[in-house]
């Protein structure tokens, strides 16, 4: 029994090809919004890749470059298909195309549907990449003069001033490094080389950060040294006064920034996949109908389309037998082998004939 079985007058048919084919073009619109939606994604990637660690970040918006590019590429072929079909002369061209066509679509469809999922999925893998990487540029800070990593400083700076954070998970992680490069430390200071000599790797630890740390709405002077010296700042209390430094973790601004930005695509990504699947499901009925008018032989009469020619469980029976039946081909050869008698047997006679074989003399 035909699954939500339609009966389709010419008119009807007519009217439904128009839409599909107006559709269309709209879906082409639609694959240009997921290929710029992709490439936004990966440019905003890509701004902040030195604070980020090598991973798969990328797969997302490279599933939505791709598959924005395949849907403008479908979705035209479809709006010319369509076009046709509103002739049923001219559908003939596309009858064996048709099918093909839909299974295709389908398996694209399906993809827009995982790209939009994936945006939402991908939180634990860019938190990780940022952690990482976030922890290697705030280690690198100091090293100014060494190439590769100098620009580390100004990118640190402009982060934190851009997104009003500091350090990875706070500003108590610059109290765990050494931030300040040795060539701005007074090496004959007694003051450093005690700090040096107190520390086990050697390194000038401060309780301090640096100045891009400091919030410009704060009503007094920056404190960015000594941030846990009472004694050392006047009408000062590290534990209850409110710090005139960002609070929040770069690693944690980051990631709200991108959770949004991914949540606002995957939302749009989730409205193309529902629209797209619509325009499937009209052009299955169409193909359906078009079919069968042609098998009926009257090209101005009714006839019906449906969503699947038999039901759920019987196509899904089928379609498992067809993979089966795959399977099983690629072992026919094997099995006819192993039960043919002449395989392994040594022919004797080596293609020769008439050869006279030598009698053993008999004993006297």
């Amino acid at each position: 029994m035909a699954v939500l079985k339609v009966k389709f007058t010419k008119t009807k048919r007519d009217k439904l090809a128009q839409i599909l084919w107006i559709l269309n073009w709209v879906s082409v619109v639609s694959g240009i919004i997921l290929f710029s939606l992709g490439l936004f994604l990966k440019i905003e990637i890509k701004k902040r890749s030195e604070v980020m660690a090598k991973g798969d970040i990328n797969s997302v918006p490279n599933m939505l470059i791709s598959v924005g590019v395949i849907a403008c590429i479908i979705n035209f072929l479809g709006g010319k298909i369509c076009y046709d079909c509103s002739d049923a002369n001219k559908f003939s061209r596309w009858k064996l195309v048709m099918l093909p066509y839909i299974v295709c679509t389908f398996c694209f469809t399906f993809c827009i549907l995982v790209g939009a999922l994936m945006c939402y999925t991908m939180r634990n893998e860019l938190e990780e990449s940022l952690y990482l990487g976030l922890r290697d540029a705030i280690k690198f800070y100091k090293d100014t003069d060494i190439p590769g990593r100098c620009f580390l400083k100004k990118t640190v700076d402009l982060l934190q001033i851009g997104f009003r954070c500091c350090g990875n998970n706070g500003f108590r992680d610059w109290f765990e490094i050494q931030w300040v490069s040795r060539r701005y430390l007074n090496m004959a200071s007694k003051e450093v080389l005690d700090r040096l000599k107190s520390n086990v790797d050697g390194k000038f630890l401060v309780d301090g950060v640096p100045f891009s740390c400091c919030n410009p709405s704060s009503p007094r002077p920056c404190i960015q040294y000594q941030l846990t010296n009472n004694s050392a700042h006047y009408n000062y209390d590290f534990l209850t006064e409110e710090l005139n430094i960002w609070m929040k973790g770069c690693r944690e601004a980051l990631l709200d920034y991108y959770t949004g930005i991914m949540r606002s695509i995957g939302i749009a990504a989730l409205l193309i996949w529902l629209f797209e699947l619509s325009v499937l499901i009209g052009v299955r009925y169409l193909q359906t109908a078009m079919k069968n008018v042609l098998l009926l032989g009257d090209l101005g009469g009714e006839s019906d389309g449906w969503l699947l020619e038999n039901s759920f469980v019987e196509t899904a029976k089928y379609n498992i037998n067809i993979i089966k039946n795959l399977g099983k081909a690629n072992q026919i050869s094997t099995v006819s082998s192993m039960n043919d008698p002449n395989i392994d047997v040594q022919n004797t006679d080596c293609g020769k004939t008439n050869i006279k074989t030598k009698s053993i003399p008999e004993a006297r």
